[in-house]
């Protein structure tokens, strides 16, 4: 995944709402773009871009929590904090439960909005980079060799090279020599590392 900056999306019908939380967004440094509808996002957004999404609720056509749903769907994770003039207690514990940030009522403090944004930009920042980590991981993993992989199968569960050897049917030095690759082509200093790597690409399968 190639870095982006983090850009905080806004996804509101009212021309007036979409320019005075830009301008407050943009008075505090952070970087935004504009939707008019739920589905002026989906064709413009990218989902390499880290971010989080600002998103009213009610809007014609699709509505806010209807786009949630089709980016649950997706699979993407961007944080969204809702915002709406209309909201309810039964909306906001809907939008809450499928993964929203928050959900802050129109008028909102301007204080309170930033801070929410912040939070949810700093968690989209972790995702993204455990993301990236992730791709990498599996990147190295798929340069192994399948003898690699069965030697590293074995190291991480902690067995001796002389177990390993006795295991796979091979020399000592054998597994000496693919234990060492599998280390220099996973990039992992120590067995920790290399034990933590396999868990987030077996997690990623």
């Amino acid at each position: 995944m190639t870095a982006q900056p983090n850009t905080v999306f806004l996804v509101d019908d009212d021309d007036a709402v979409r320019d005075s939380v830009s301008l407050l967004m943009r008075s505090a440094g952070l970087r935004t773009r504009e939707f008019d509808s739920a589905s002026a996002f989906l064709d413009g957004y990218d989902r390499d871009q880290p971010g989080c999404l600002l998103l009213d609720v009610r809007m014609p056509g699709m509505s806010g929590l209807e786009l949630q749903k089709e980016l649950n769907k997706r699979n993407h994770t961007l944080p969204i904090v809702f915002i709406s003039a209309h909201g309810d207690i039964p909306m906001a514990v809907e939008a809450v439960r499928r993964g929203a940030v928050d959900f802050i009522q129109k008028p909102f403090d301007d204080e309170e909005l930033l801070s929410t944004v912040k939070h949810a930009l700093a968690a989209s920042e972790q995702r993204f980079a455990e993301e990236t980590e992730r791709l990498e991981i599996c990147r190295r993993t798929a340069s192994l060799t399948a003898r690699e992989r069965e030697v590293m199968s074995q190291v991480v569960k902690g067995k001796a090279n002389k177990v390993i050897a006795s295991d796979l049917g091979v020399s000592q030095r054998t597994v000496e020599i693919h234990r060492a690759r599998v280390m220099e082509k996973m990039q992992a200093s120590s067995l920790a590392q290399l034990v933590r790597m396999v868990l987030i690409s077996e997690a990623s399968i």
